[in-house]
């Protein structure tokens, strides 16, 4: 995706520069970002000081460098409050191993990190460092924590390095971190004016008065692609079956216990949605009756009829005139034939495809879209970064579909 420089005009990026060879290419990811229309003002660490002098940025920018915690020309001397509070977004580029371990375990010993923590908007760091860090047990664990954070990390890339070794830890290139920082800018109005219903979390089928069918859905994939579609600007409204989890603030939060209690729910909103996205497990059975009090255990066999549970994303796909759908497949074996066959027994625009044993409970995930120019792969990531990019490709979809519409 491209975006030009108007998409994002106004914003303020603050852009913290750590110690590292790769610091030389920021001095062209400052020209690119200020050509875009970015207000961008710089910070540097004493280690970025040696690779590259504050005066290259501020020349570039046109704005003052800030570089010591202690010696700042910002109101009250409190450059880690007033710089933040102002910001759109914040971008450290390089991001070294040694700053990714202060920022994964809350040390602030200096101006970038003070900031960082005291922050009050997104956080997006572009690691750099040798392979060896870049695989080490600690760096994956601060990492680990960051995304749990909801820090975006952007690359790193393999490839040659200034150690002459060959590996992961290269800095994403300097097109590839412009490209983000006015997507994430963008991505805030994409969907403004959208109404998204999203189904999560898996369904509770009662048998008697304590006992029921259910599955491991942790309902985490769900809640992600909510929150995922608030922060590019759409009207959430959720519906979720039993979790553990706090829902994100969305518009309006629907909790819901059987297939048929969400079945219904859907049937009452789905007339708004512009977008409906069915990541909810739900039970393909529930007992044909329910029993009213708990069933005693008796030496011999027990046989419970099971009857099918209504198809939701069926019954919506299949109206008159649907929303744009997306559905879930979770499987444990050929994915991509019984994903693809589910597409299209659905006629489904796109279907997020995953394999339920590395999925269900866990906080990363690995996606496989299925739409009809192909496969897409989504290599495995923190549920949270992988529904923004699902988000961003929904978008892109349900945009062509309505030029396409408007065209005929």
């Amino acid at each position: 995706m491209k975006i030009g420089a108007s998409t994002v005009s106004k914003k303020r990026l603050l852009l913290g520069v750590t110690g590292g060879v790769a610091a030389y290419k920021i001095a062209e990811l400052a020209r690119l970002l200020t050509q875009h229309g970015i207000d961008v003002q710089t910070i540097m660490t004493e280690a970025a000081c040696r690779f590259m002098g504050p005066a290259t940025f501020q020349s570039l920018t046109g704005n003052s460098v800030y570089t010591d915690l202690w010696k700042t020309n910002a109101a009250h001397n409190m450059a880690h409050i007033d710089l933040s509070r102002s910001a759109d977004m914040i971008l450290v580029a390089p991001a070294s191993a040694n700053f990714i371990g202060k920022l994964a375990n809350g040390l602030a010993d200096d101006l970038l990190s003070v900031l960082c923590i005291a922050r009050d908007c997104p956080l997006m760091i572009a690691p750099a460092m040798n392979r060896q860090m870049w695989e080490s047990p600690a760096t994956r664990r601060n990492l680990s924590l960051l995304r749990q954070d909801e820090v975006k990390i952007i690359g790193p890339a393999c490839g040659e390095q200034a150690c002459g070794e060959i590996g992961m830890g290269r800095m994403a290139e300097v097109s590839v971190l412009v490209e983000a920082v006015q997507i994430a800018f963008q991505a805030g109005t994409l969907l403004q004016g959208k109404n998204i219903l999203v189904t999560a979390g898996p369904t509770y089928e009662a048998i008697d008065a304590v006992r029921g069918i259910t599955n491991n859905s942790s309902g985490k994939m769900g809640y992600a692609v909510a929150k995922a579609a608030l922060e590019m600007g759409a009207k959430i409204t959720l519906i979720s079956g039993p979790t553990c989890l706090s829902p994100p603030t969305v518009d309006k939060f629907i909790s819901v216990v059987s297939a048929e209690e969400m079945l219904h729910a859907v049937q009452a909103e789905v007339s708004q949605a512009d977008i409906f996205i069915s990541v909810a497990a739900v039970a393909d059975y529930r007992a044909a009756s329910i029993k009213e009090q708990k069933l005693k255990k008796l030496p011999a066999n027990l046989l419970i009829e099971l009857t099918p549970n209504p198809d939701i994303l069926m019954t919506v796909s299949t109206l008159p005139n649907p929303p744009f759908c997306v559905g879930f497949a979770a499987e444990t074996e050929n994915l991509e034939k019984n994903a693809a066959a589910k597409r299209n027994k659905k006629k489904l625009p796109l279907l997020v495809a995953n394999l339920a044993q590395d999925a269900i409970g866990s906080d990363e995930n690995e996606l496989i879209l299925l739409d009809d120019e192909g496969k897409h792969v989504l290599p495995k990531a923190a549920k949270i970064e992988q529904a923004r990019h699902l988000m961003m490709h929904i978008h892109s979809l349900y945009s062509k579909l309505k030029k396409n519409d408007e065209k005929n």
